[in-house]
C-alpha cells in the first residue's frame, strides 16, 4: 500500500470571513511518530489541524500529500475535542465507517466487536451512544477513527475535558496507535500531556508556526521568548 505521507505544506494559509487564521506556512509531516500541537488560545491550532485533514479550505499556497487528494482522504481520520454521537448503539457507531466503506453489516458489526474489546467498550456495546459518559464518549470517537487503521489521525485536545482516569485511558490508547505505525498529530492545552505524549512539536501563536523541533530539545532550551514564557506559563501575547 502506498503511504499517504509526506504531506507538504508550502505557504499554506487559511482565511475566514477576510481574517486570516493560519498561515503563511511550511511545513512537511513525514512518516511515524506523534506531533503535539501547542499554543495559546487563539494561536491557530484547531484551524491547522482542519487544514492538514481538509476540513478547513486552504485559501493561498499548497497542501500536497504523497498521493491524490481522494486516496488521502480514505487513509486519515479526525478526532474532535467534544465527541461527536450518532443516534445509534455503540456497536453500530464503530460499524458505521467500514459499512461506509462497503463493507458488509455482519462483518462490520464483527470487527465493531473486536475493536470495543481493545478499547474497553465490550461492555456498552448494546448502549445508546449519546448516553455514555464523557470518557466513554471520547473512547468511542478513538475507537471508531482507528477501526479504518488510518495512517494519519488528527486529533483536536481529546483530552481537554476528562477526568485523570480517562485521560490516563485515552493516552495509552494513542501509544499504542503510535506503536502500531499511525502518524498522530494532535493539539492539546496540557504541556504535562505533551512531554509525556510528543516525539516533536509545533508551537504555535498569531496563526503562525513560531517554532518546531524535536520535544525534548524544544521543552528544555526553546529558541523564541514567547516559546520560554508559555512553557513558564506566562501569558504570551
Amino acid at each position: 500500500m502506498v503511504s499517504i505521507l509526506p504531506l507538504k505544506l508550502t505557504a499554506a494559509t487559511a482565511h475566514m470571513r477576510g481574517k486570516r487564521l493560519v498561515g503563511p506556512v511550511d511545513f512537511t509531516l513525514g512518516s511515524g511518530g506523534m506531533t503535539l500541537v501547542i499554543g495559546p488560545n487563539g494561536a491557530g491550532k484547531t484551524t491547522l489541524l482542519r487544514l492538514m485533514h481538509g476540513l478547513q479550505r486552504c485559501s493561498g499556497g499548497a497542501l500536497i500529500w504523497a498521493v491524490p487528494d481522494v486516496e488521502a482522504r480514505q487513509s486519515q481520520a479526525f478526532v474532535f475535542q467534544a465527541p461527536i454521537m450518532m443516534r445509534r448503539r455503540v456497536i453500530d457507531s464503530l460499524a458505521y465507517p467500514l459499512r461506509l466503506r462497503g463493507m458488509a453489516k455482519r462483518a462490520a458489526r464483527g470487527r465493531a466487536q473486536e475493536c470495543a474489546q481493545r478499547f474497553g467498550l465490550e461492555d456498552l456495546l448494546s448502549s445508546w451512544a449519546p448516553m455514555l459518559s464523557g470518557g466513554e464518549k471520547q473512547k468511542l470517537s478513538l475507537a471508531r477513527a482507528l477501526i479504518v487503521e488510518p495512517e494519519v489521525l488528527f486529533l483536536d485536545e481529546p483530552c481537554a475535558n476528562l477526568d485523570g482516569s480517562a485521560t490516563r485511558e485515552i493516552e495509552a490508547i494513542l501509544l499504542a496507535a503510535k506503536a502500531a505505525g499511525t502518524r498522530i498529530v494532535m493539539s492539546t492545552h496540557d504541556m504535562g500531556q505533551a512531554k509525556r505524549l510528543a516525539d516533536d512539536v509545533i508551537f504555535m501563536h498569531k496563526g503562525l508556526m513560531h517554532e518546531t523541533g524535536v520535544a525534548a530539545e524544544f521543552f528544555a532550551t526553546p529558541l523564541t521568548p514567547e516559546a520560554r514564557a508559555f512553557i513558564k506559563g506566562d501569558i504570551v501575547e
